[in-house]
């Protein structure tokens, strides 16, 4: 026997070193212990729908001994459902509390604008996902994403003052500069909570999409607006999801052959020797990556021709691992000089069935219905009048079903209700006449006119001046050409 057979089974003194110091993965795994039903239990308290509160000894991470944690999983009405937690330590007295989304992260980010005009609108309810950001542009003050929080807009501000004022005695001793600039801050902190800032700008941006304002389902466009968007690689990290670090070489790759496209479209003369000539007639396929799970997906594009108008790209992806489904149309061709208005009455059933084409960058408004659809409100879509409004129904019509009873009042139900049924009935060609105001700055967007080449008597269309806010948020002051 050699030995190597004769010290099998004998372990060494490193061995036993490592073993007493360094255990194994799997030692140090069965070890960990699970929360079970047995380590929750029910404080009695309850919120209105009837939900438990939950509680659970954690550790404190301020004095290291054990506090309390209380959980109450619960749905915030025409929103989502979230989790409440607040810690306390008997020892320490230090608590703490937020909120966490208990709803997947969303395929798409969204950014909420609101105009505050009174006191009242200050204590509109506001809940800020780990990963959203709120900035007041006419205070130049952001908060950055941390943790999350439900809370009022004048709790945001009230918290922020009481952030910067706690240490301000040090702060006059130590950097008499920095004082006297945060005390400036403050002071306009002050006055916003005061009331002397009216009106005020909100915005609140979620890459999640797991963030909600309260207002009220009758505000217009002007003082209420959201829109989605894509995420970016950024974005998709901040959040915690995979990227593919291929995603730039592969949308680099992209471009030229996009942009040798969109010059042929606009100046009507042939592609390039590299893209197909027939490359109109034909859908084209590119890989991409899912904005929901980040696995490569194939979009595939499409060039059509709108008569009277302008060439589209028409996209679509459909995702076959998540079922992620997206489709959106861009509109080619240079920037142009002035933005376009039309002005659309609805008079006959027949009417409903006109093509639209409704751009990322258009804003819509049915009078008659109480119905604004702002910039990025369904994103870039291309469909008819009726179809326009149903997706419009479909989606309202889901976060109105999905809040639980008594989590809504019963004049906002009322409200609600009628609203939906107007709305339906307009999509059956019940309400009529009712008028279309379409307004795009950079006129690329479109409603069907059936006696084309003739003027539409029912339809008005006019060009005008951007205005310098415009111009500004579409990021043309700033070009050089």
């Amino acid at each position: 026997m050699s030995s190597n057979d004769n010290n099998q089974g004998i372990p060494n003194k490193k061995q036993k070193h490592d073993e007493e110091f360094f255990p194994t993965v799997g030692e140090q795994a069965e070890q960990v212990e699970y929360i079970n039903a047995d380590d929750l239990r029910t404080t009695g308290a309850e919120d209105s729908t009837g939900r438990p509160v939950r509680e659970m000894d954690s550790l404190c991470m301020n004095c290291h001994e054990n506090g309390v944690t209380r959980l109450l999983m619960t749905k915030i009405p025409n929103f989502k459902e979230v989790i409440l937690t607040s810690f306390d330590c008997p020892h320490c007295g230090f608590r703490n509390s937020e909120i966490q989304s208990a709803t997947e992260i969303q395929e798409l980010g969204h950014e909420i604008k609101y105009l505050i005009e009174n006191m009242s609108e200050l204590g509109l309810q506001v809940v800020k996902s780990n990963y959203a950001s709120v900035s007041f542009p006419d205070l130049d003050i952001e908060i950055p994403a941390g943790p999350g929080r439900v809370t009022t807009i004048d709790g945001l501000l009230g918290g922020m003052r009481d952030d910067m004022t706690r240490d301000q005695p040090v702060r006059k001793h130590i950097d008499p500069d920095l004082y006297e600039k945060i005390e400036a801050v403050i002071a306009k902190l002050n006055d916003a909570l005061d009331g002397k800032k009216f009106p005020l700008r909100m915005v609140l941006n979620d890459p999640a999409g797991n963030s909600f304002l309260a207002h009220d389902s009758n505000d217009s466009s002007e003082k209420f607006s959201e829109r989605t968007y894509t995420r970016n690689a950024t974005q998709n990290r901040q959040i915690g999801l995979a990227v593919n670090e291929d995603d730039e070489h592969r949308n680099k790759s992209l471009a030229p052959v996009i942009a040798t496209t969109e010059d042929a479209l606009n100046h009507g003369g042939e592609f390039d020797e590299n893209v197909p000539s027939d490359l109109r007639e034909e859908v084209q396929t590119f890989n991409g990556s899912c904005p929901s799970c980040q696995e490569e997906v194939p979009t595939h594009m499409k060039i059509v021709n709108i008569p009277h108008f302008k060439d589209v790209i028409i996209m679509s992806t459909v995702c076959a691992k998540c079922g992620y489904k997206s489709n959106e149309v861009k509109t080619g061709g240079s920037v142009p000089d002035k933005g376009r208005r039309v002005k659309l009455e609805v008079v006959e059933r027949e009417d409903l069935t006109r093509d639209i084409l409704k751009s990322e960058t258009c804003t819509l408004k049915f009078p008659e219905l109480n119905l604004d659809l702002t910039q990025g409100t369904l994103g870039g879509r291309f469909t008819t009048i009726e179809g326009l409004l149903r997706q419009v129904y479909e989606q309202l019509e889901t976060r109105v079903l999905q809040t639980e009873p008594g989590q809504m009042s019963k004049d906002e139900e009322n409200r609600w209700a009628a609203f939906l049924a107007r709305l339906q009935s307009a999509i059956d060609g019940e309400v009529l006449p009712f008028n279309i105001d379409m307004e795009d700055p950079l006129a690329a967007s479109y409603i069907q006119n059936v006696y084309a080449p003739d003027p539409d008597p029912n339809m008005i269309v006019e060009d005008y001046e951007r205005t310098h806010e415009e111009n500004e948020e579409l990021g043309l002051n700033h070009m050089k050409v």
